[in-house]
């Protein structure tokens, strides 16, 4: 009887791993199937449509590089609660009000939509207010992820005239505006993203939908997972997806798409949804988040992180999206507006590195503009009238960055944006070898010359009023005789703190990389091999001594261990202290290091790593010795946490 037992569980358990077997077999023969079919979708379009449509490429975008500075608009019908449901304030994005609340669709039309009604919304008044901040393009929602149509679809009874009391055309009627006042105009359509389809991937809640918060058939790969669900998103994109996207190229006519979420499916669906928009209008502009994968993006442009702080290192063309708080949608609860000066900076540091800044604001439910935004593009535009010659048209600086502020450049003109300007009246610009024409103040309208003083063939001296004409950002044009000549390695100077962000370093190693640039996020991370390290060349004029900081977050308790930072031959160790948490960081002294003139490489190397990573590194700061304090404390990383967000991933959307 024993025997017999001992031979019935043996049996069960070579069944039930023989079970387990045949499934990985099947999970794998799906991945790969998947696979091919993403491929041939690739193929398809590397080898066909996508290269030609590439070749007209510098045409289409020509307008959008010189425009740099665009207005993101993120309004529907969830604008009339500014984050609030039931009476009680919700955290998050507040355009997310039906997935963050898991409100049913049935009474998201009878409660949200039905009572839609934004009778003081002026598009004229928009344009007025946009133009003002000295924005040259605009990206309205005309369907974000709530399904929901801000005009009138033929295709849909589920939209702006058919289903709320307004009975208008929101959409014509600021597209007109942008035309009279020479502004272009495009929208935001969420193409991967609806919770109001049955078919379509993220609500489930409603329906037994992938792509949702619980992660369902697979959670984000579920396409890879289930591949049989896909004839399911497919009905979605055939029967609404593509035809609203081609409803707005043939009857609006857009100078720009905007989409959002790629991940909810496959990549050969977003290939599909691209090649139809495509086809639809040759000209329009496509952001970089429909299709990208296989080493391919096949936007006219790339699209860093939401809410960026800080700039991550892109190539070629790409846009960054501030919002004036946290929420893209109007919240009335989120009260984090930054200050103006954040966005003319933030601005600046965009163009120097060849990027476009589209800042967003969230009109209130009644039509109207917060007067919080407001505010801030009055500030903006106040600025840009003066200096908008700096940012619109400009291009990738050839300079290394500088530690008052930034640059960017206009055919032989340098623009030295100096967020910190010199106290002593003596601007040194590092990096710089070429033949100086003139240099000027571009707040001085008679452009009177400054004087320069070349203090050795890679730097010079510009003599400046004390005071700057900007308390934000002060514009020095530098025009120089033909291409400008540079020494591309940094300048520390010993007058003022030198800000190495890791974002401007070099990272060595396969696994370490940057976060997405948001105030809490703009690090490294993924340090968990500790032959890979980050390092910064600099070169210095003057022998001086400077205390040396570190800027780091720990994403767990756990995460600790030691490192050193090393200037050539000088070398400190240091021990990591952990923070209490992801978004709170440490400021650190770590020693007083003596530099001579001459060129050195930082070096910030682990030698102990205990846990899951070392630590995640925001920056190194050099101080000239007797400005600096102690520093040992630790804060946290505001403006913007991420606690408002409900995002899905650094660069994939939840907008």
């Amino acid at each position: 009887m024993r025997t017999s037992r001992n031979f019935a569980n043996r049996l069960l358990l070579l069944l039930t791993a023989l079970i387990l077997l045949a499934s990985s077999v099947t999970i794998c023969a799906q991945q790969a199937s998947t696979s091919e079919r993403d491929q041939k979708a690739v193929n398809d379009a590397v080898q066909g449509w996508w290269t030609a449509s590439m070749k007209t490429h510098d045409q289409r975008i020509a307008w959008w590089r010189e425009a740099k500075f665009g207005c993101f608009i993120h309004w529907g019908v969830y604008s009339t609660f500014g984050g609030e449901w039931n009476g009680k304030p919700f955290r998050g994005y507040a355009e997310h009000m039906m997935r963050i609340n898991k409100i049913p669709r049935a009474e998201y039309e009878d409660k949200v939509v039905s009572i839609f009604n934004p009778a003081k919304f002026n598009a004229d008044e928009w344009v007025r207010l946009i133009k003002s901040a000295g924005m040259k393009y605009v990206v309205i929602t005309a369907k974000h992820h709530d399904g929901f149509a801000m005009y009138p679809s033929a295709l849909t009874r589920y939209n702006i005239r058919d289903a709320t009391p307004f009975k208008r055309d929101p959409m014509r009627e600021l597209r007109d505006a942008c035309r009279r006042n020479g502004i272009r105009f495009g929208f935001y359509y969420s193409h991967a993203f609806d919770w109001e389809h049955s078919d379509a991937p993220g609500n489930d809640w409603d329906y037994d939908n992938p792509g949702g918060d619980r992660g369902l058939h697979g959670g984000v790969q579920w396409y890879d997972q289930h591949p049989e669900l896909l004839e399911k998103a497919r009905r979605y994109v055939d029967q609404k997806a593509i035809p609203q996207i081609v409803e707005l190229l043939k009857n609006y006519q857009p100078d720009i798409l905007w989409f959002d979420t790629p991940s909810k499916l496959p990549l050969s669906e977003n290939i599909r949804i691209m090649k139809a928009a495509r086809a639809a209008d040759p000209n329009v502009v496509i952001n970089g988040r429909l299709a990208r994968g296989a080493g391919y993006s096949f936007g006219d442009y790339k699209n860093t992180g939401d809410r960026a702080a800080e700039i991550v290192p892109t190539e070629g063309d790409w846009e960054t999206i501030p919002t004036t708080n946290e929420s893209y949608g109007y919240h009335k609860y989120d009260l984090s507006h930054k200050p103006v000066s954040h966005f003319i900076q933030l601005m600046a540091k965009t163009a120097a590195r060849g990027g476009n800044m589209l800042m967003n604001i969230g009109p209130m439910g009644d039509g109207l503009i917060d007067p919080k935004d407001q505010q801030i593009l009055g500030g903006v535009g106040a600025w840009l009238k003066t200096n908008g010659e700096s940012i619109y048209g400009s291009e990738r600086t050839p300079l290394p960055v500088q530690a008052w502020g930034e640059s960017t450049r206009k055919g032989n003109t340098l623009y030295l944006h100096v967020f910190d300007w010199p106290r002593n009246g003596k601007l040194v610009l590092g990096g710089l070898k070429s033949e100086i024409v003139k240099a000027y103040l571009i707040a001085d309208l008679k452009h009177k010359a400054l004087k320069t003083n070349r203090l050795n063939a890679s730097d010079l001296m510009i003599v400046v009023p004390l005071q700057p004409a900007d308390s934000a950002d002060t514009v020095v044009a530098v025009e120089v005789r033909g291409e400008p000549q540079v020494n591309p390695v940094r300048l520390v100077l010993n007058s003022q703190t030198n800000l190495l962000r890791v974002f401007d370093g070099n990272l060595h190693g396969r696994k370490l990389h940057f976060g997405d640039g948001k105030a809490p996020r703009a690090y490294v991370l993924d340090w968990s091999d500790p032959t890979e390290w980050v390092g910064w060349i600099i070169r210095v004029n003057e022998p001086g001594r400077y205390e040396v900081s570190v800027k780091y977050t720990t994403a767990s308790a756990a995460n600790n261990g030691t490192y050193s930072v090393t200037f050539n031959d000088q070398a400190f160790v240091v021990t990591v202290v952990p923070t209490p948490s992801e978004t709170q960081a440490r400021t650190e002294k770590v020693g007083t290091v003596r530099l001579v003139p001459g060129e050195y490489e930082i070096q910030v190397k682990p030698a102990d790593i205990r846990g899951d990573e070392l630590m995640r590194l925001f920056s190194i700061s050099l101080t000239p010795a007797g400005n600096a304090g102690t520093l040992a404390r630790t804060e946290p990383t505001a403006p913007g946490t991420d606690s408002i967000s409900g995002r899905e991933n650094s660069t994939g959307g939840f907008r």
